[in-house]
């Protein structure tokens, strides 16, 4: 198959609000990315072995910045693999058109399609798909997070102690000062630890309660910004912090994000 991504006009429609917009976004990337990994894909690597790049990845990201600009010709755009746009509005999307691409590329289903959208450099909404399991997050200021279009209960508070900690540290990061001391801290204290391999897949876990909080350090925008709109829209804290010279992204049910806060020392 072509791998050029195909606009519709339901993808192009200025009048579809942000939420509709950003959820036909992130199903229709997602469905594109999942169709060209059956048909068998081969990938780059960036940083490390670990940090890898397909062509999925720039196919899912070129359908959405193809859709925004002739949806929202003055709005932004910040895309994982290279897709820039100077907002005139004051309004910048953020695409990462494949989060978890590792999983992604090896055949692990916990990977997807997410979308956030900055006004004035604070996350006004974010969605999130993930194909492997077709459930839909969308959510934000003034649109209470929705799973699947159905809006969740608020999250309750809890402590760390009670709940499961998402969470990731890069073997490369451990050389540096504080962050593996800070990092088991921080683990030390929850009831149980997973990492799933996609920022945007925790968080929107997070923001359904099916974990309590998230923390990862050097977090890049596209890997925060649609699962903390989520977490916020759902009733959690979502917040980055500064600890010994690195930025951390703490997000979860209120208690437990700030006891995470406290054992970073920030």
């Amino acid at each position: 198959m072509s791998d050029a991504p195909t606009l519709t006009p339901d993808l192009t429609d200025p009048a579809l609000n942000d939420a509709e917009l950003a959820t036909r976004l992130v199903r229709r990337a997602g469905a594109l990315a999942a169709r060209m990994r059956a048909e068998g894909l081969t990938a780059d690597t960036k940083t490390s072995i670990t940090d890898v790049v397909t062509a999925a990845d720039h196919a899912a990201e070129e359908l959405v910045t193809g859709a925004l600009l002739a949806a929202r010709p003055d709005d932004g755009i910040l895309g994982e693999e290279g897709a820039r746009h100077t907002s005139r509005s004051g309004r910048t999307w953020v695409i990462d058109p494949v989060d978890g691409t590792y999983n992604f590329l090896s055949g692990l289903p916990t990977w997807c399609s997410a979308l956030a959208l900055a006004v004035d450099g604070e996350t006004a909404l974010g969605a999130v798909h993930q194909p492997s399991i077709d459930e839909t997050w969308v959510g934000g200021v003034g649109h209470p997070t929705t799973f699947d279009g159905r809006a969740l209960e608020p999250l309750a508070d809890l402590p760390l102690s009670e709940v499961a900690l998402a969470t990731y540290l890069h073997p490369a990061s451990m050389d540096r000062t504080g962050v593996r001391e800070r990092w088991l801290r921080v683990v030390e204290g929850a009831a149980t630890v997973r990492m799933l391999g996609s920022g945007s897949c925790e968080l929107a876990a997070v923001a359904a309660g099916r974990l309590g909080a998230w923390a990862q350090e050097s977090v890049a925008e596209w890997d925060w910004r649609p699962g903390a709109a989520l977490v916020r829209a759902a009733g959690g804290e979502a917040l980055q912090v500064e600890a010994a010279g690195t930025t951390w992204s703490v997000a979860g049910r209120p208690s437990a994000v700030a006891e995470i806060v406290a054992r970073l020392g920030a």
